[in-house]
């Protein structure tokens, strides 16, 4: 197998780190909008309300709102094939349960696309990316309540429907499984555990009111047009037994068994034995209602999407890592980022090869990259050699996928394809981007945007399909 022509080279961002605007256009508070950026490891809070003395990264966050013309020409510059982008769904239904959508909310993001489609650029939209509108949380208790299959199937037909013809990919739910991987699954699904809650019960009816949402949105969005390819959306921390003990296979199987659970459900339309023997393991099972097992059979994803940043290993080990939400041992072989995610190429292509394995659905690469102080030198340049270096050998092991072991991928939207907030953090200082935004941790900053050096060797890998690389 050689890299298809039609391969959809990109970059990758979210609404609530990248779009700003908050208070525009009709736009309600999502659960961003209330999170108080960190300092320089401080935790972030999560107030109940806007306070007026608190700093809001998402507030503005690099402004593609009011950029967005600006951005959408300089990714075409790079030759963009394809540009992942998320809808604020509080832009849509600013609290969450209202009937009708917001028209002018709609109106902007078809004056986005219409401007990708100027470029030929594919969109692909995350329909939810950690932005759900805060009434729903107030109001209803995220997804803890079945009510909200609803209001996200009413979300979804006003977009399948509004941009019919203008988008043709989409991704239901990001990261699901941080759901499970996470100690306070905020940005995922919008809950914060109560003292005398069950947390296991609540995180599986959460769990399984979005899974029947997405599966329900699947078959919706082909109704409305059969052209539509729906995927879903996993966070895939690649996890290693730490040495050939068999215990150790053993917890490095049910590490990754958390990320099964949901690409068995979304892939292949059940609950596997996967999923009934973690139910077991955590005393729990979830509130499963007439006509859901039917649905999420009727619903199974076109193709399966995922992120991917760093690995880790399960076992007897003494030193902890931590990279994009999830915990693992730290493997002695693998170089780590500034912030320790471990960095780990050959990991991509073994990933991809598990995932095809697992499921026989094509996959698509829609998050990698590296979080990095960026150095503005006396001229403007920045030279961000070391994102260079980590691109280019996750893209090398993604090719060794294609070519040499059959893998079929639909394309690679490495994150933050320009500096935006970080989703974890609530930083700037933590920069993915190939394009550099002048703003700084504090929200001070004139916004200009600027090339950085690896701006133009990812439009040359773009030109060349790849072949640059080899």
């Amino acid at each position: 197998m050689e890299m298809s022509k039609d391969f959809l080279w990109g970059g990758a961002t979210a609404a609530n780190q990248y779009e700003g605007g908050y208070a525009e256009g009709g736009r309600g508070l999502s659960i961003n909008d209330v999170e108080k950026g960190a300092r320089h490891g401080v935790q972030r809070e999560i107030h109940d309300s806007i306070h007026p003395d608190a700093y809001y990264p998402s507030h503005v966050a690099t402004d593609f709102y009011h950029h967005y013309k600006e951005d959408i020409a300089l990714f075409a510059e790079m030759g963009f094939k394809c540009f992942r982008l998320s809808i604020s769904w509080s832009r849509i239904f600013p609290n969450g349960d209202e009937e009708t959508p917001n028209e002018e909310g709609l109106k902007f993001y078809d004056n986005v696309f219409d401007e990708l489609a100027k470029y030929g650029i594919e969109p692909l939209v995350t329909i939810n990316h950690y932005e759900m509108p805060l009434g729903l949380v107030k109001n209803y208790g995220a997804w803890r309540n079945r009510k909200l299959i609803d209001f996200f199937l009413r979300y979804c037909e006003a977009i399948f429907t509004r941009y019919k013809g203008k988008v043709r990919y989409w991704l239901t739910h990001n990261e699901i499984n941080a759901l499970m991987l996470a100690a306070r699954p905020w940005h995922q699904a919008g809950i914060i555990y109560g003292e005398d809650e069950d947390k296991n019960q609540v995180m599986l009816n959460a769990a399984h009111n979005q899974l029947v949402a997405s599966a329900k949105a699947v078959e919706l969005g082909h109704r409305i047009d059969p052209a539509n390819k729906i995927g879903c959306m996993l966070l895939y921390p690649l996890c290693y037994p730490a040495t050939c003990r068999p215990n150790d296979q053993i917890m490095a199987m049910k590490k990754m068994n958390q990320t099964y659970y949901f690409g068995d459900v979304h892939c292949r339309g059940y609950y596997s034995n996967v999923c009934t023997a973690m139910w077991k393991e955590l005393g729990a099972k979830p509130d499963i209602q007439p006509g859901d097992e039917e649905a999420l059979k009727a619903g199974t994803v076109d193709f399966l999407a995922f992120s991917y940043y760093f690995s880790s290993i399960e076992g007897e080990v003494t030193d902890q890592v931590m990279g994009n939400i999830a915990v693992g041992g730290k493997n002695p072989y693998l170089e780590a980022t500034a912030w320790g995610w471990q960095i780990d190429p050959v990991g991509l292509r073994t990933s991809l090869n598990y995932l095809y394995d697992r499921y026989q659905k094509p996959l698509f690469i829609v998050e990698n990259g590296m979080g990095a102080i960026d150095t503005v030198e006396e001229d403007g340049s920045i030279n961000d050699d070391y994102r260079i270096d980590y691109l280019a050998k996750h893209i090398r092991a993604m090719m060794d996928a294609v070519e040499l072991d059959d893998v079929p991928v639909m394309g690679y939207t490495p994150w933050g394809c320009i500096d935006l907030v970080s989703a974890g953090t609530g930083e700037m200082r933590k920069r993915y981007g190939l394009i550099y935004v002048d703003k700084d941790d504090d929200g001070n900053g004139t916004l200009n945007r600027s090339r950085k050096k690896s701006f133009g060797w990812y439009k040359n890998v773009i030109a060349t399909n790849g072949a640059c690389l080899k």
